[in-house]
């Protein structure tokens, strides 16, 4: 990785998601890219898979071009669905990874139209672990991952034969992170800041006068963000009042800004962000935070108690084997809704054509356009049957 005292301000910003079925070995081939394991956490490495979503970042360089790739890696596991969906909301581009061994399973095909849902639209297809196929395997494997993205967001995505363990075209990767398209970022909107993950960075003993405040990360959407920024987080903190859940908006200012291990003056949309700020350490360990929205106070628009959408749902169901016919939203039917890095609950109220309302158990802060993943308790499991716009 490039000197830590590298200047990345002026740098292009990419945020890539590494998504694909759980075992197709998208945190080895994470590894390869970057040098780092995102699974970080105790309990991801002793089960070895995804649990959280994991972050991390390399600088690529070509031809004395160079531009900073944030990575996160989405879990595959299929309980893991709404974590899934909360890392599409994140990213610029994907690497949808197919391991050549075992083909296309439900987890793939849900990730595929998860990032459909998302608008995510600039997809590279990994045909992973090819040095456990013969050569007439791997053809066929090729010929079934064309005709299952036939028809979808990926119909025309390239397709990179690969093997993180033997770092076999691991090149070809970075070539593509190198030529993929950046988004045109919105610099003059009011801040939008997504909260993916909220912790604690003290360790046990730290003396009080070296003690950092709590740590917010994500993405910043839209805007810019500076340090001694005062910002506000929604929904923030709940409280009981007359036996009702009411949430109290928190407040507090910018320390410090770090993308990865680059210290920064201001935020700019593109990567992921790290920011240090003024708040005590109990509010934010412990992925505490995320799923919230922060911006510059003032900024944010009043929490909403329920949401209206423009929605189109799949023709089946995926993610299961079997197949399923979506039928169409129910009145009074619980959907569960994927909002930017959280999710929440919705019971239907109004339909009307390919317009909905549903009335929200835990409240959002509504942005207009935002696309949003719309899941159906199936057997026990929530299953993504479409999307939506916020209107």
């Amino acid at each position: 990785m490039a000197n830590k005292q590298e200047n990345i301000e002026s740098m292009e910003m990419l945020n890539v998601g590494m998504v694909g079925h759980i075992d197709h070995g998208k945190t080895t081939l994470l590894a390869k890219l970057t040098g780092k394991f995102a699974d970080t956490h105790s309990e991801e490495l002793k089960r070895g898979i995804t649990i959280k979503l994991g972050y991390a970042d390399i600088i690529l360089e070509k031809s004395g071009r160079k531009r900073y790739i944030s990575f996160v890696d989405c879990p595959g596991h299929e309980m893991l669905m709404a974590t899934m969906l909360s890392g599409a909301a994140l990213i610029d581009a994907a690497i949808l990874v197919i391991a050549a061994n075992e083909g296309i399973k439900p987890q793939t095909q849900e990730h595929l139209v998860a990032l459909q849902a998302k608008n995510v639209s600039k997809i590279l297809i990994v045909q992973n672990k090819i040095d456990l196929v013969t050569k007439e395997e791997a053809i066929k494997n090729y010929k079934d991952i064309k005709e299952f993205v036939k028809g979808t967001i990926a119909e025309n995505s390239p397709i990179i034969p690969v093997s993180a363990q033997q770092n076999i075209n691991i090149e070809k990767i970075k070539d593509y992170l190198m030529e993929v398209e950046i988004p045109k970022r919105d610099l003059e909107s009011k801040p939008i800041f997504l909260i993916a993950r909220s912790f604690d960075i003290n360790r046990p003993g730290t003396k009080v006068s070296s003690l950092h405040g709590g740590i917010i990360a994500g993405i910043l959407k839209k805007g810019v963000l500076k340090i001694d920024d005062e910002i506000e987080i929604k929904p923030g903190l709940t409280e009981k009042q007359a036996n009702q859940t009411v949430f109290k908006t928190i407040k507090t200012k910018i320390i410090s800004i770090y993308r990865g291990n680059y210290p920064l003056k201001e935020a700019t949309p593109g990567g992921s962000l790290a920011f240090e700020t003024e708040l005590d350490n109990i509010l934010t360990k412990a992925d505490s935070l995320s799923g919230t929205v922060a911006s510059t106070n003032g900024n944010l628009p009043e929490l909403s108690n329920s949401l209206k959408l423009k929605y189109t749902l799949f023709p089946e169901v995926l993610g299961v084997q079997e197949k399923i016919k979506v039928d169409n939203l129910k009145s009074n039917e619980n959907i569960m809704l994927s909002v930017n890095t959280t999710t929440t609950i919705g019971m239907t109220r109004r339909i009307k054509g390919n317009e909905v309302e549903f009335l929200l158990k835990i409240p959002i802060v509504p942005l207009k356009g935002d696309n949003i993943g719309i899941a159906r308790n199936i057997s026990g499991h929530w299953r993504l049957i479409g999307f939506g716009e916020i209107i």
